[in-house]
C-alpha cells in the first residue's frame, strides 16, 4: 500500500526532477544538505523507490508529480524541434 509524500517530500522531489542538486535545493529552501537528503530518503521510501530517477518516475506515474511540472532545457527542447 502506497503512502502518499509530504508536501515537503513532493517539493523537494520535484526540485529533484528539474536537475537541482542537493546543495542547490538546499540554498533554495534555506535549509542544509543534510536535511535535503534525509527529505529525499523519506520520499524514497514512501514510494518504494531506491534513486532519486526511480523516485521521479514512480512519482510521475502514481500522479505525486505531473508531466507538466517537469520544465525540460530549453537545449534539449530546441534539438527535439
Amino acid at each position: 500500500m502506497r503512502r502518499d509524500l509530504t508536501a515537503r517530500q513532493r517539493q523537494v522531489l520535484l526540485l529533484a526532477a528539474n536537475g537541482n542538486t542537493n546543495p542547490q535545493i538546499a540554498a533554495w529552501l534555506d535549509v542544509t544538505t543534510q536535511s535535503v537528503a534525509e527529505i529525499l530518503s523519506a520520499a524514497y521510501r514512501r514510494l518504494g523507490a531506491t534513486d532519486r530517477a526511480q523516485a521521479v518516475a514512480i512519482a510521475l506515474a502514481v500522479g505525486e508529480l505531473g508531466v507538466h511540472d517537469i520544465h525540460i532545457p530549453d537545449q534539449q527542447r530546441e534539438a527535439a524541434a
